[in-house]
């Protein structure tokens, strides 16, 4: 009795934690598109921004909320090229740059920088600098393109339960119209724009759905209720 209070008063103080939430909805699981809008203390933020969701659209992905999801309904597992759903604090900013304004903990991604998605890995889901014994698959945090210039990392799979997913960001888009291998991307601007918004003592969050779900979003975040679901 007493560990399931605990457990239902971490979960209350989570829920109203935050107050800054990035919002990704999808017209469906299997759309690779989705609009994003930002809420600080539930008032909107910026304009909607139109965005890059998986290219296989969405599954289900570990997080910090429990949104009641159907046995029908698609989990993600790695390389599924699916974006999470789910609610996943954002922790980190990371770029190109040495130097920056943020309000939020910042990796320099230089060449020797990397995040780990080989799936029975002692470092899977991990971003560090290369170890001594090289993983068997990974990607570098430093690319020969503008996609990793800034991004910020979403705690998916934080426990990094093997084969649920790995390396989950938001980032720069490839191209307007391509989807990604699960994470969730946008123009540069549009991306500055909302990471020199975030601040690590407003506890941002990433919630993530498609429109299906949004009663259940609204009954734990009834601060959302404005959004252009």
């Amino acid at each position: 009795m007493i560990k399931s209070f605990l457990i239902l008063l971490s979960f209350s103080i989570f829920l109203h934690s935050s107050q800054q939430i990035v919002l990704v909805v999808a017209d469906n699981f299997n759309t690779s598109k989705a609009k994003l809008e930002c809420f600080e203390d539930g008032k909107k933020v910026f304009d909607t921004i139109e965005v890059n969701i998986g290219k296989k659209g969405l599954g289900w992905g570990l997080g910090e909320v429990d949104l009641n999801s159907k046995k029908s309904d698609p989990v993600k597992h790695e390389g599924d090229k699916k974006a999470p759903i789910g609610v996943f604090k954002l922790s980190k900013i990371f770029g190109y740059s040495k130097s920056n304004n943020f309000k939020m903990p910042y990796i320099h991604a230089d060449e020797n920088l990397i995040c780990v998605d080989e799936s029975n890995s002692q470092y899977y889901n991990s971003i560090l600098d290369m170890p001594k014994e090289k993983p068997k698959s990974f990607e570098f945090m430093k690319r020969d393109d503008s996609q990793y210039e800034l991004g910020v990392v979403v705690e998916h799979n934080k426990n990094a339960i093997e084969q649920r997913g790995s390396c989950i960001f938001l980032h720069v888009y490839k191209s307007k119209n391509t989807g990604t291998a699960g994470c969730s991307a946008m123009s540069l601007e549009d991306l500055k724009k909302l990471a020199f918004w975030l601040d690590e003592n407003k506890n941002p969050i990433l919630i993530q759905i498609p429109k299906s779900l949004k009663k259940r979003v609204l009954k734990f975040y009834p601060e959302l209720k404005k959004a252009n679901f």
